[in-house]
């Protein structure tokens, strides 16, 4: 089981999962705390962000504080429903066009970094060519908070847009079952309080 105190440390944590992909949760809300945040994420060496929180938008904040960074938003909710292949799409392309630069390093973010930030590395990670166990184990080692609860709605999404015959999806998903039930859970959908 996961304390709070865990996600609480892990929050706001640069987590590499390769050189290029980097999974975080987002910036704080305190202007202060999030330019210094935003340092760091350029001492880190991150050239692009991909934000998929639905509530919240720091468009504005990073082009003030760090004009170098592009910013993309490809907002969706964190109710634990399926998420649409319109937001899977979207978060392709940005990622695309990003790592078409050979300096480029990539965080993906939602508020906490648990489920919605971790499943669009997923997908971009399986559009890599990752092997679907490979990717859950590289987010997972990366970020233990990770609960990444919309790799099925990933995988699904990987299969339908390369038509995968039905063997191997069924066996990909058998083994994301498999993977699922070995591995814990947080079972959090925490969203950013609007004002």
């Amino acid at each position: 089981m996961t304390a709070y105190s865990d996600i609480t440390h892990w929050h706001r944590q640069l987590c590499p999962v390769t050189d290029v992909i980097v999974i975080s949760g987002d910036l704080a809300e305190d202007p202060d705390q999030a330019i210094r945040q935003l340092e760091r994420w350029k001492e880190a060496g991150i050239t692009h962000v991909l934000d998929t929180r639905s509530e919240w938008n720091d468009e504005e904040l990073v082009a003030q504080h760090a004009p170098d960074i592009v910013y993309g938003w490809v907002g969706t909710d964190d109710y634990g429903t399926t998420q649409p292949d319109s937001w899977f799409d979207d978060g392709l392309a940005f990622a695309a066009d990003a790592l078409s630069d050979p300096d480029a390093v990539l965080l993906v973010h939602c508020h906490m970094g648990i489920n919605r930030g971790p499943s669009m590395a997923y997908r971009i990670l399986l559009e890599s060519g990752w092997d679907p166990i490979g990717a859950l184990d590289a987010i997972r080692n990366a970020r233990p908070i990770a609960d990444i609860a919309y790799a099925g709605d990933a995988l699904d999404h990987f299969h339908r847009r390369h038509g995968i015959a039905a063997p191997r999806r069924t066996l990909d998903r058998d083994r994301l079952a498999s993977w699922q039930r070995g591995h814990d859970t947080i079972g959090l959908h925490l969203i950013r309080p609007q004002h």
